[in-house]
């Protein structure tokens, strides 16, 4: 069986990492800003299966699963803000969140 070399893993994890930060710094919706924050954090998890693969240790794997499971979280109270914004100001504009009062 052919192994993916340890630097490839990690070059594709930190290029993923990257298109998610520009995506969050550049972005003004919040459905795209959120979209970005999880390829951040897929591209953390990857990082984590790569080095647990290079060491033939599970626990990158492990780690892989609470990002899984912190991803899921921000996903739902993320769109439960999306929701929130889009009914009162009809509009998913991040300048318009900074905007809203109490």
């Amino acid at each position: 069986m052919n192994h993916i070399p340890m630097e490839a893993g990690l070059l594709l994890a930190g290029v993923l990492f990257a298109l998610g930060l520009v995506g969050v710094l550049v972005r003004r919706n919040i459905v795209f800003i959120l979209l970005s924050i999880e390829i951040m954090l897929n591209a953390a998890g990857l990082a984590f299966i790569t080095a647990g693969a290079r060491w033939q240790q599970a626990d990158g794997q492990v780690m892989f699963l609470f990002i899984l499971t912190m991803a899921a979280a921000e996903v739902a109270v993320g769109l439960a803000l999306v929701l929130s914004l889009h009914h009162r100001g009809k509009t998913l504009d991040i300048d318009a969140a900074s905007r809203m009062r109490g």
